[in-house]
């Protein structure tokens, strides 16, 4: 048995494990299999592409060595936005001509100078990676009111036809770039209704557009680009409106997958945010449905040990519930994080742009104790014992076992795993063990 662990004063150090000692808790396999998993992965940002820039040649390919190769994190199931996410360095769509239905300015020209060189680079290091795309908003004037941020998608036949086209036109513009989108989804947080980059949609308004817009386009045009529900951020309590429209799975994931006629186009669900209070209920009632995290939650750029350990218990949360891949939002950005819009968030790695140096943050830590370890393929495994939610157990395609594990105490915590090891866990540690 391999023992690796991480605390705030010491990463991936060796631990040795025993027969001997005391016992506080423990953890077994349980015999039981569930979800294959896909992977684990980040999302590629303007912002995190031009922090990147400013580190000298050789600094920038370790980091990307770190966060591609599979010596390193090996993110390999990775998110793009559809124009601009809140961290492009500023709001544009991939056609803001006014009134053309039939997409004839569509253009990914400005994708061409940070996205696209994002991904061929993560591309050398990982070539068959999977990679997933949603819009956070819509092009300007096929909204209402005609901005960016906030309002919801004109509801009209013209639009909604010339807005499936968009998301054609999408696939095929970045395969004429050899960069293969596996998947679309349809609308990054359809219920935040946010300052950056945002449009708002209803469970039966994403239903009727995949229905019978984005899927017979993708269908009549032979494309194999999987349609995904999501990103869901639904139930949200912070949002207006009714409570039962606020914190009701049924309103989205339900409305969608009991259409049968939308259904057939569906893929996937992916959930963010306030959507891992859904997640479960979507994997009970639909556990012939593949489910993915599409967004780890963002912090305050504070990049602390605590909030790695909160992470952790996220990712449980979302792998024990169901979910077959697990995606980071900023894997590198400036120092702080900040956004166009005002706001700090955590990253794997922060950029130093005075000094030309980088660091390597605590969540990046967390994630190569699961993403280093448990490959594309591997199966999650049950556990039992007092210790089991705060583990993660996989078996990967070679039949070695990985078992990822949380000391969220402020003392050392003697636990007994598979065939009698103990092992001494030190406090506020994150723990990866291979069997």
């Amino acid at each position: 048995m391999q023992w690796i662990y991480s605390t705030q004063q010491e990463k991936q150090a060796k631990g040795q494990t025993s027969r001997e000692g005391g016992l506080d808790a423990c953890v077994h396999l349980d015999g039981k299999e569930y979800q294959t998993m896909s992977g684990f992965g980040g999302c590629f940002n303007e912002l995190g592409y031009l922090a990147l820039g400013k580190l000298p040649q050789d600094k920038r390919d370790e980091v990307l060595d770190a966060l591609f190769l599979e010596e390193g994190l090996n993110l390999c199931y990775n998110r793009l936005p559809i124009g601009a996410s809140d961290y492009a360095e500023s709001w544009y769509s991939l056609n803001e001509t006014d009134g053309d239905y039939d997409m004839e300015c569509f253009s990914i020209e400005r994708d061409r100078g940070c996205l696209i060189p994002y991904i061929r680079e993560a591309q050398k290091r990982r070539s068959d990676m999977t990679l997933f795309a949603s819009p956070w908003s819509p092009p300007s004037w096929m909204k209402f009111p005609k901005a960016y941020n906030y309002g919801t998608l004109v509801w009209d036949e013209r639009t909604l036809q010339a807005y499936a086209l968009y998301f054609e036109k999408f696939v095929k513009a970045y395969a004429a770039e050899g960069v293969r989108i596996d998947q679309v989804h349809v609308q990054n947080e359809p219920v935040a209704d946010q300052k950056f980059p945002s449009c708002v949609w209803t469970g039966e308004q994403m239903r009727d557009f995949i229905r019978d817009y984005l899927g017979p386009r993708f269908e009549q045009s032979g494309m194999d680009t999987e349609i995904w529900l999501g990103t869901l951020n639904c139930p949200d309590e912070n949002n207006g409106g009714p409570v039962w429209q606020r914190t009701n799975y049924n309103c989205f994931a339900n409305t969608v997958l009991m259409d049968a006629a939308a259904r057939r186009y569906v893929c996937g669900v992916s959930y963010q945010w306030a959507g891992k209070y859904a997640v479960a209920q979507t994997h009970r009632d639909y556990p012939d449905v593949k489910l993915i995290q599409s967004e780890n939650e963002c912090g305050n750029g504070e990049n602390s040990w605590a909030y790695a350990m909160y992470v952790f218990t996220l990712m449980s949360h979302y792998i024990t519930n169901g979910v077959s891949a697990y995606t980071y939002w900023n894997m590198a950005l400036e120092n702080g994080g900040r956004s166009t819009w005002g706001w700090w968030q955590n990253s794997m790695v922060s950029v130093d742009p005075q000094a030309r140096t980088y660091m390597l943050n605590p969540e990046f830590y967390l994630f190569w104790h699961f993403s280093h370890f448990v490959k594309p393929g591997a199966v999650v495994l049950g556990t039992q014992g007092n210790f089991s939610s705060n583990t993660v157990a996989f078996r990967n395609p070679d039949g070695q076992v990985i078992l990822v594990m949380l000391n969220p105490f402020g003392s050392d915590k003697v636990v007994e795993i598979e065939g009698g090891e103990k092992a001494v866990l030190p406090p506020q540690s994150i723990n990866t063990f291979i069997l």
